[in-house]
């Protein structure tokens, strides 16, 4: 593992700025430090909202191709540097290296889809004249930039999940205050040196980091700041929607996503994709496969072929080439796994494989018909573990499928293209997956839950219409 210790700085206004306080940051697998991070302040956030606030004219005055421009550079100089890239988030995130390197690949596209963006903000015409007195009224609406928008992301895709939010951000023409997950910062200055390079007007893009509760409390109380975008949990997200007033606020929050397995459906295509759902990155994706229900009639043979599957996993360092599952993002959120498996286990689940901790990792883990009121099932539980439970019909699965506080979204395996769209009828979620895992996601689709699973849509057109207003003009020819 890297031994080299890198101090950071906060970046404010186009200026890297060092702090008073400074935090050790600490690789999740060899629990070796890694870097000393800024604790930002109060003031800080000031200082950097008055510079975002500064640059809010030039972003909105600068054309669409040249914000394109700097989005579509932002993507080549990340591609040029895409190795750096994924050991970054191998090294602070513990997220396998082949991984990483999935993950710099689509923050590399969400980047070039973000420029084509922005060259698309466009408005309509308003036939007035359908109302009796809009006679001989030209109409039109315009989209423009909101003003100064916070972004506040998580651990689990550092450089991806950012882009989500920068990346549309910069299309509109806004200014953006970034405050990135406390275990995974060195992404998000890895991206300030990009966009330095890019040449975005100083003040255009700010980092700031420190503990949410200061940093992330200023940004959203702040009325200078105009949009909020947060992914996280569902109890921070209710927290800022509280907190943010009439801001525009965009939350993606948790999920326990499901897939229906009909029994007419081809398992060798289907168990080796839904074991890379269920256990990518650990299982610490917002989308992860945590659930599965299986008709009855294939449901011994599912579960022998993907405990089969899953046994071929390799448990390791996040550096090695041939690791698929590595340490837990945190020791707290191992042990919080492990207690939820023996919860469930006290209440009569079987463990057909994993379960241990191996270091700072836990062993993926299956586990068979788990009653619906224990944490592994109705939780979110952002870790290598999935239940599997049999069904006695797709009508079943979509019952057990809506039992719970999230929905962000699901998937159906059926060879009855009716089953398939009834059951995205019934769904309650925020996209249903047919002949697919809940785990697919493209960076141009649009994005986001219902329930408890957020507000609004991520995806970059659908990003951008979060981060805009807009204005109606008339001009009367009377």
């Amino acid at each position: 593992m890297e031994t080299t210790i890198v101090k950071k700085s906060l970046y404010i206004n186009g200026k890297w700025i060092e702090t008073e306080r400074y935090t050790p940051l600490y690789s999740p697998f060899s629990e070796e430090q890694i870097a000393e991070i800024p604790e930002g302040t109060v003031e800080d956030v000031d200082r950097a909202i008055i510079a975002a606030d500064g640059a809010r004219t030039a972003l909105r005055k600068m054309p669409a191709h040249q914000r394109a421009s700097i989005l579509e550079k932002i993507a080549c100089l990340m591609e040029e540097r895409s190795e750096e890239a994924a050991h970054i988030i191998a090294l602070e995130a513990s997220k396998p290296i082949n991984t990483a390197r999935g993950e710099v690949a689509r923050t590399i596209q969400t980047y070039k889809f973000a420029a084509e963006e922005a060259k698309r903000i466009e408005g309509k015409t308003v036939p007035l004249d359908a109302a009796p007195g809009g006679e001989n009224r030209l109409a039109f609406t315009v989209k423009e930039p909101i003003g100064v928008v916070a972004a506040i992301t998580p651990f689990n895709f550092p450089m991806n999940l950012v882009a989500h939010k920068v990346g549309p951000a910069i299309a509109a023409g806004n200014p953006v205050i970034l405050k990135p997950a406390n275990q995974t910062p060195l992404s998000a200055f890895f991206l300030g040196e990009l966009i330095e390079a890019a040449g975005l007007p100083a003040g255009g893009f700010n980092i700031i980091t420190g503990k949410g509760s200061v940093i992330g409390e200023a940004l959203v109380i702040d009325e200078r700041v105009k949009a909020v975008t947060f992914t996280g949990s569902p109890e921070v997200g209710t927290g800022i929607r509280n907190k943010a007033g009439l801001k525009k606020v965009t939350l993606e929050l948790g999920s326990n996503s499901g897939v229906i397995v009909d029994e007419n459906v081809d398992l060798e295509k289907i168990i080796p994709r839904a074991v890379q759902g269920a256990f990518a990155f650990q299982g610490q994706v917002c989308i992860s496969l945590q659930r599965i229900y299986v008709h009855e009639k294939i449901y011994e043979t599912f579960v022998r072929n993907f405990v089969a599957e899953t046994e071929k996993l390799v448990v390791g360092n996040p550096l090695d080439e041939d690791t698929d599952v590595s340490a837990m993002i945190s020791g707290n959120d191992l042990n919080r796994s492990l207690e939820w498996i023996q919860e469930a286990v006290n209440a009569g689940t079987e463990v057909a494989y994993g379960g241990k901790a191996v270091g700072n990792a836990l062993t993926p883990t299956v586990l068979l018909q788990v009653e619906a009121n224990v944490k592994v099932s109705c939780q979110e539980v952002f870790a290598p573990i999935v239940i599997i439970n049999r069904i006695s019909s797709i009508d079943e699965g979509i019952t057990l499928m809506n039992d719970s506080r999230y929905g962000l979204q699901a998937g159906i395996y059926t060879k009855d293209i009716d089953a398939g769209l009834d059951a995205a009828d019934k769904l309650e979620v925020g996209g249903v997956l047919i002949n697919d895992i809940p785990t697919f996601r493209v960076d141009h689709m649009p994005y986001g839950g219902v329930k408890e699973s957020g507000t609004g849509r991520e995806g970059l057109k659908y990003a951008i219409e979060e981060m805009t207003e807009m204005k109606l003009v008339i001009i009367n020819r009377n």
